[in-house]
């Protein structure tokens, strides 16, 4: 497929993020062409502070993209939407899209998207963030009605840092948590690399494995009525679908590729018919 023609997914994402845009830029490639935004650098602020200074800048970080006109976008830090509750997010997320002229989903919003298009009511959170933020991750999951039955938190050496997690770390501390096999995991954090782990933790057992960019990714390919169980969609998508014995939402009308109005109208058409490669 030519990459003129295929559909835009903008990224926003922080600025110190190293795994969002390539996990992303994989899972939907070349489905999508991936353009990124990133949030301006908040010296002197906390953590905290700079997750509620992106929910106030965001407007301004999506107006950044200008000309480039997007078939969705993506906010790819899923601790400041923990500040606000699912209602608010959505209401946050409906105003960008009308800003954007396309539909904008947090991160968050497309793992409770995708849990509940896989059936995953009870979910295993699998953290690597301070436990103030572990915290509001677990309420936003409740209020959004989820069922957090367990919590496994995940420490880069002996700190909470989901930029230095490593597989290795990643993969030892779940299976000391020794959990069930037919569990389903919730890795949240955008920014830690989840790829080889996943490969690692679901070999061999019919755990439901959910990340923040694979939720994402399965978003987005659903919003321009792209299964995840389609031929060319990247096989963590697929295995997903598989395992689940279910898949994305079928199309509506309203959001299948070259309808009146849908995201990509004009370039989407040949998405369905990209390849992948299989890793």
């Amino acid at each position: 497929m030519a990459l003129h023609s295929a559909p835009r997914l903008g990224v926003v994402v922080p600025s110190g993020n190293a795994a969002a845009e390539p996990e992303i830029g994989g899972l939907v490639s070349p489905a999508f062409n991936v353009h990124t935004a990133r949030f301006p650098v908040l010296p002197g602020k906390d953590l905290r502070g700079r997750l509620a200074t992106y929910n106030d800048v965001l407007p301004d970080v999506l107006a950044s993209f200008g000309g480039l006109r997007l078939d969705a976008a993506v906010v790819s830090c899923t601790g400041s939407h923990y500040l606000l509750t699912p209602e608010g997010d959505r209401a946050l997320c409906a105003e960008l899209s009308e800003q954007v002229g396309a539909p904008v989903r947090s991160a968050a919003l497309a793992i409770l998207d995708t849990a509940r298009a896989v059936g995953a009511e009870r979910l295993v959170l699998v953290s690597p963030y301070e436990p103030w933020l572990t915290e509001l991750s677990h309420a936003y999951w409740e209020s959004a009605g989820l069922t957090v039955d367990r919590v496994v938190k995940i420490r880069a050496g002996a700190r909470f840092s989901p930029y230095d997690v490593t597989t290795e770390e990643l993969v030892a501390q779940v299976r000391e948590a020794e959990l069930p096999e037919d569990a389903a995991l919730l890795f949240t954090g955008t920014g830690m690399f989840t790829f080889d782990a996943l490969a690692e933790l679901g070999r061999d057992n019919g755990r439901t494995l959910l990340t923040s960019n694979l939720a994402s990714a399965w978003w987005a390919r659903d919003a321009l009525g792209l299964p995840a169980e389609g031929p060319d969609a990247h096989p963590l998508l697929r295995r997903l679908a598989e395992r689940t014995a279910t898949g994305a939402a079928a199309p509506t009308a309203s959001t299948a590729p070259g309808a009146p109005g849908a995201p990509g109208a004009d370039r989407g058409a040949e998405a369905g018919a990209a390849a992948v490669a299989v890793p």
